[in-house]
Parts: C-alpha cells; structure tokens; sequence
C-alpha cells in the first residue's frame, strides 16, 4: 500500500544580532527524531529540515511539554524537553518558531513506556531480539526485512503489540504485526485495522508460560530507511471499539470497551465541558494503558440505545429526540431500527458516525414514515459514512434504519446516529499554494514591516457580512481587515509588527463573527495538512487538522514594501499601471518578486511582476471587466526576495477604487473598399463629467489600416473618426475594434474601453466586359409625336442597408457579365 508522511520537530537557537542581520527564511520541517518520547520523563530531540539553525522556540498544540535548551546547526535542532507526566498520550502537533519565520507542523507521539532501539541483526526467528514487557520499540524495516521480537510471559497475561508506522507520517509504510507462540503458531496477527488506519495491533491471552514472539514487517515485504515504527509490547489493554462511541458535553457516563482479548470491559468516563478537536477514550487497567486512544464523539445531548430485537420497522425500538441514537451490528445480516416523533417544519441534519469513530463497520441508512414509506437513503455521504438532510413533511413518527454496506456484523461494529438542527457553521483558513504541503499557512511578520495573507471563510446555512477579530496576537502586532461583505469568501489581511516588537509568536486562536450581532455566529481557523498520500487516487493516508493559526514576529529584513495609491478609479472595462515601490537598505540590491494575491469581484492581473535586481519600482498591470463590483477595495501587494530563503513582505492596505465607466460610447458599423477611406460615427454617453479635454482612439485596426485620436470636452455628443485603408488591407469583417477613451484626473490617467464596433472592408468591384458589337440599325420610322416629360423625381437619400443592398446587386451584376463576356 502507498503511504509517505512527514513529522518533525523545531526548536529555537537564539541568533546574535548583527549589524547587518543572517538570514535562514521559510524554515521548513520534514522530521522529528525521534518519533515519540515517553511521559514524565527527559528526551533531547533533533528536528530535521531547512532553515532550522536560527530556532527559537517550538509550538505545541497541547499541554505538557517544556523545552529547557535548543542548539540550532544549519537544517538541524536539537532540543531538551521535558514531558509532564500527565500529558495526554499518543499524537500530538509540534511547530517551529525561528527567528526568520514559522516551520510546518508535524506530529509525534508520546507514550507511557520506556524506549528501546532496534537492535540487527533480529531478523530470524530462531535468533529474536530480546525485549522485557511494558516497553516501546524505535526501529526501521528495510527492504523484505523482518523484525522478530522476544518476550516472556505467564499463562493468562495479556500479550498487546501496537504499531505507529503510517501515522508517523514519514513515509509510505503498511506495517504487519503478528503474535507467535514458541512453535511459531500464529496466535494473532494484524494488518490493516478500522481503528488503526494502516497501522495494525495484536492482542492474546498467553496460553501458557513460555516465550512469545513479536514479528513486524511491511505487509508486502517492502520497506526502505524511512519506514520507521514505534512498537508496543506489553500487557496493557487494546480494544478496538468503545460502546456508546459519543456521549454528552461535561457529563460523567459508562462507556464499554470492546475487542480486547480480555473481554468486555466497563469504565466510567467524565467529558469535557467544551468541544475537543479529535477527542479519544483511552481504555485503561491494573496492567496499563492502551498506547491509542478510541475516537469519541462529543455531543450537546445524552444517548438512546438500541434494544433487541429491533431488526425490521414494525419492532424498531422507541427513541426521542435529540438523544443520539447508538448501537452494534453484532452478526452478520443485522439490521437495526429506531422509531422516533418529529414535527413538521423540523430540518435536521442526520449523520450516521461509523468509519469517522473507527468503527468496522460501513453503515448504510434509510429513513422511512411509520408505514414503511421511504424517504431518503445514503450510503457514502460522509466517506463511507451516511448522511441525509431531513425536512419533516408532517407531524409523526418516523423510523431510521442501519445496516450495513455488504451485511457484515461483529462485535466491534459500533454505530451512532446524531440528529443534529440545522446550525450556521463558519470556518476560516489561508488559501493553499502548495497543493499538498503548508508552505505560506502561517503569519510571520519583520519587526518594523507588514506582512499580509488572505483569509478564506467558508459560510455554511447562513450569509451575510464577517467582522475579523485580530486580538491575542503577538506582542507588538497589529492587525489591519475590512468586514468581508456577504458575497465574498475572500479578504485580505495585514499584520504589522512594531520597529521594537520582540522576536516571538504564539498559536492564535484567530476567529471571525458576523457582522450583526444578534446572529450570535463565530467560527474559527482550520488547517489541513496532508502527510501521506498516494497516486494515481491521491488518497490521504495520514494527516492532521488543527484549528490554531501560528503567528510570529521575525528579524527585521532589508525591504519594505509600498503600494503607491491611486488618485483615479479603475473604471469598469478599464485598465491601470499601479505602481509599487521597495524601499531598500543601501546594501540590499536582490531582485524582488511582486504578486497580487487579493483581486477584488472583476478585477484580473498577472501572477506576479519582478522588480529587477538593484531597481526599486515596477508597475503592476491591472484590468476591470464590465461585472467589476463598484466599491473601494483595500488591496496589497506582497513581495519575496531570496535572503538565505524567501523572505516575505507586503505593501499596506491600499484602496483601489472601482467605478462606473466615465464616458461610454455606441459606434457605428461602416464599409468602404481596399485603398478607400470611411468615417466611423461615435455617439458619446458622458456620465461623469470631467475637466479639460479626454482622449478618444481606436484600437485594434487591421494591418494597413490606420486612424487619428480624437480629442473630446465633457460637453461633446458624438465623434467621427476618420479611417484610411490601403489597397493591401486585408478584405473581410473586422470585429472587436476598440474605442479607447484616456482622460486625466488629478494628474492621473483614466483608461477604459468605451465602446467596439466593426468594420468590413471589400474588395474593389471587377471592371465590366467589353459589351458585343450591336448589329446594324433598321431605317429609322417616322418620328412619333412629342409627348410631354414626367416631372423630374427628387432621389432619397439610401440607408445604410439600402446601400449595403445596392452594392451587393452591383457585384452580382460584374459577376454575371464578366462570366458573359468570357
């Protein structure tokens, strides 16, 4: 199976400040070693990637760490740190804080057991490596290796191995794990678990005194000097399930724990008052504690239960809302029904939690009317979970069904059914650069600069406008953000750090709200990162969420950034040259990159524009379309320039002004022949009226055709433009010719499209055939008498179509006699 991931730590070496400071920017973390430590006690830690040598200081998303010393070296750190010993067990999140920027997050685990290395050669059974009970093994499978462990054990005491390969996010690794007696009989193996993921456990019962054997392996013999495991071997309890698998915020509740080779085992458990991002049980006893936790979920209401039999809808068993319903498919072909009473007008959000607690167990889910109407099924909503939105359509009760996808049963396959109203939910995050790394998730900000990011809120069952709440930010930070108007996603944010800020950061618990406040809505920051994924499927094997935004300050760098604000709108259809400037210290001559990440409803650009090394302004173009949204927008731009790394910086927040077009125009179609000359005729629509005189050209005239700009006041009503053709123009219609209208503004210019026209342009008539020769002509007659002349008849004027009509008969004419004449 595929699998790479990533995990690290970083810690901080304090620089000293020279004059001219050393720069190491966008610190990078791609591994920590090693991959776990055990609590309450002591570890020196080394953090792997580039940029590392100026560490200062590491992040945790949890409690229970102190770092009390950090050596930096170049890519490297290594730190001291000391584990409480009621930190919480398995994952957890570490970043990197140096004195040039923010590191990626990586996971590494903490465990309860004392660590011991692999020791090779191990890779014959007759020929195990020793190891006590209650320890955790650091080691790594090579190509087709195999790893053979030896413990000791008394009949009746539990024998656990778990496995940490693929969650430690380093590399694609699906470890193996097998329990074996001294007759090499397999007592329990693992490969893949629901719990798990990738990664596998083996629990048994010793049958009888003697020596057991512990083997791990890649699943297909593969392996390589990055599969890594932490392996656990002791006598500590590993369920696979835990029944109910939810219960209610701050209530203390029985909770059972399934799959251990122990049996079933009961324990009371106290919830937090307040929700937890990836909450777990651990299951726990005389002899230790599972290495893992199971998933749990936390709910606002207590439970219901499943009672049997309850298989089909006219015995399903009685549950009212908004209790979560909860149950186990324990056989195979079981069916499970609850029937509850709602009320017309209810919409409800119905998520069936299975494969998102780890459960075995791939639910489908029906809902049906007390008669055995249905409703609504799903199966894959949620990944292989369920989910159905749910609008009551009358008073009554109503009946939910789970089974499973292919009819599978077991006693871990646990369930739960959370009927959950229909809630506005807001979620913030920094938009992607790397399609599946961190680069530019976090905030770092030079002590006296600004740095800006985009910040992406995501509105569900709700709309209208979000105020950014930019407290509890560093010391010496400030923030600057717009109320993000109800049709936008996106907005732009700036942070700046004060000239004497002290180098330091903090994990923000950056939140937004909605702009009226009796809506009562707020949401959060949330960052996905991908760890181990797989091709062609790009499928995610090991990852982490979390929910706060790392923000830091960082040595002063050698640029500034401004955005030179324009006195004149960008007018819709217009175009604009925004001038940015870097400001730089004398000595600092790098080329610096200029993007312009924000670009507000109709407003489109290049990617990004280079001011070139030792220069110190570019110009950044800008268009409008006709849709652009009319406001004044608050706009940056951001820069990078390679100082040890890209080092980043922006301008301020800059209003851009989008307006209404000043002058518009309707232009008339017109014709003429190769080498002739025609007038384009122009009605103008002022619609803002403007001092002196603007300028009106057309743009986009085919080869060897040429006009004159034209010159208009705010009082002219049309223009005519003369246009000169040549005998080799290019015959045929000519679209999209340009009426380009410039007009200065406060010394500025203010260009846009006022209007297209078309022109056609033919080719010359061919010259007629020489006519017959007449025949002779007869004696003349006798003159008739005179009769009286008609009075003469004034010609009308043709229109523009009568015309077109009239030469289009012209050339049908030529055509015919010059095929007579020939």
């Amino acid at each position: 199976m595929p699998s790479r991931c990533s995990l690290q730590w970083l810690v901080a070496l304090s620089l000293s400040l020279l004059a001219v400071p050393v720069f190491a920017a966008s610190p990078r973390l791609t591994r920590i070693t090693p991959a776990g430590i055990q609590r309450g006690a002591e570890h020196e830690v080394t953090f792997s990637g580039n940029n590392l040598g100026d560490a200062q200081e590491i992040f945790f998303y949890h409690p229970g760490f102190e770092v009390t010393k950090v050596e930096g070296n170049g890519n490297t750190c290594k730190a001291t740190i000391k584990v409480a010993a009621d930190c919480r067990l398995g994952e957890h999140v570490a970043q990197v804080r140096t004195a040039t920027g923010i590191s990626d997050f990586r996971v590494f685990y903490v465990g309860a057991l004392p660590a011991v290395d692999e020791k090779e050669p191990n890779t014959d059974f007759a020929a195990p490596q020793a190891i006590d009970m209650n320890v955790t093994v650091q080691g790594v499978v090579q190509g087709e290796d195999v790893d053979y462990y030896v413990v000791e054990a008394k009949k009746g005491q539990r024998i656990s191995a778990e496995v940490e390969g693929m969650r430690l996010g380093i590399t694609m690794f699906d470890p193996y794990v097998a329990i074996l007696d001294e007759k090499r009989f397999e007592l329990s193996a693992s490969d893949d678990t629901p719990l798990l993921g990738q990664d596998c456990a083996a629990s048994v019962v010793a049958p009888e005194d003697g020596k057991y054997f512990i083997e791990v392996r890649e699943s297909a013999y593969g392996g390589n000097g990055n599969c890594l495991y932490r392996l656990h071997v002791g006598s500590f309890p590993r369920p696979l399930a835990v029944y109910p698998a939810g219960g209610q915020l701050g209530q203390e509740l029985e909770v059972k724990f399934l799959g251990d080779p122990t049996g079933e085992k009961l324990t009371k458990v106290t919830l937090p008052a307040e929700d937890e991002l990836e909450f777990g049980l651990f299951a726990s006893d005389e002899t230790g504690i599972s290495p893992s936790p199971t998933p749990f979920r936390l709910f606002e209401h207590g439970n219901a239960f499943e009672q049997e039999p309850n298989n089909g809808i006219a015995e399903a068993t009685p549950v009212e809302l908004p209790l979560a319903f909860n149950g186990i498919l324990e056989q195979e072909g079981d069916v499970d029904c609850f029937k509850f009473a709602a009320k017309k007008g209810q919409v409800f959000e119905v998520e069936c939690y299975g494969r998102r607690i780890r459960s075995a167990i791939d639910p489908v889910m029906n809902l049906y009317q007390a008669d055995g109407k249905s409703i609504a099924g799903n199966d894959d909503s949620r990944g292989p979970d369920s989910y159905i939105r749910f609008s009551v359509p009358a008073d009554g009760d109503y009946v939910v069904r789970i089974t499973d996808h292919l009819g599978r049963g077991g006693a871990d396959f646990v369930y739960r059914v959370e009927f959950q109203p229909v809630k506005p939910k807001l979620t913030l995050g920094i938009p992607r650069v790397e399609r599946y790394g961190q680069y530019r998730q976090t905030v770092y900000v030079a002590k006296g600069n600004k740095v800006a990011t985009i910040m992406n809120a995501t509105r569900e069952n709700f709309g209208g406008d979000l105020v950014l709440d930019g407290t509890d930010l560093p010391t010496g930070v400030t923030m600057q953000a717009e109320t993000m108007p109800a049709n936008m996603n996106v907005m732009p944010i700036l942070f700046e750090a004060a000239a004497d800020a002290p180098l330091s950061g903090k994990l923000v618990d950056f939140r937004a709200k909605h702009a009226d406040p009796n809506q009562n809505i707020t949401g959060g920051f949330f960052n996905r990162a991908d760890f181990v994924i797989s091709a062609p499927g790009q499928s995610r094997y090991s990852g982490r969420d979390v929910n706060k935004l790392a923000i830091a300050v960082v040595d002063t760098l050698p640029f500034t950034l401004e955005i030179i604000e324009p006195k004149v709108p960008i007018v819709r259809n217009g175009v604009m040259q925004l001038k940015v400037v870097a400001h730089r210290t004398e000595e600092f001559k790098t080329a610096i990159n200029v993007q312009f990440p924000f670009r507000p409803p109709g407003i489109g650009t290049s990617s990004s524009v280079n001011i070139p090394e030792g220069q110190s302004e570019v110009l950044y173009p800008l268009n409008a379309n006709g849709g652009a949204q009319v406001k004044d927008w608050k706009v940056f731009a951001l820069g990078s320039a390679n100082i040890g790394g890209n080092a980043w910086v922006s301008s301020q927040l800059a209003t851009l002004r989008i307006a209404e077009p000043y002058v518009t125009a309707e232009l008339q179609r017109a014709s003429c022949e190769q080498g002739q000359e025609l007038q384009v005729y122009c009605k103008l629509n002022i619609t803002t009226p403007f001092e002196g005189n603007a300028k009106a050209e057309l743009i986009g005239l085919p080869n060897k055709v040429t006009s004159v700009p034209l010159e208009f006041n705010k009082d002219a009503k049309e223009l005519t433009f003369p246009v000169t053709t040549d005998p080799a123009s290019p015959a045929g219609k000519h679209k999209n010719i340009l009426c380009r209208v410039t007009i200065i503004e406060n010394g500025e210019e203010i260009v846009s499209t006022a209007g297209t026209v078309e022109i056609q342009i033919d080719q010359p008539l061919p010259a007629p055939a020489k006519p017959a020769p007449m025949p002779a002509a007869p004696a003349a007659a006798a003159a008739p008498a005179e009769q009286p002349k008609p009075a003469p008849v004034v010609a009308k004027p043709l229109t523009r179509l009568e015309k077109l009509r009239l030469a289009a008969e012209e050339r049908k004419k030529a055509k015919a006699a010059g095929q007579d004449g020939g």
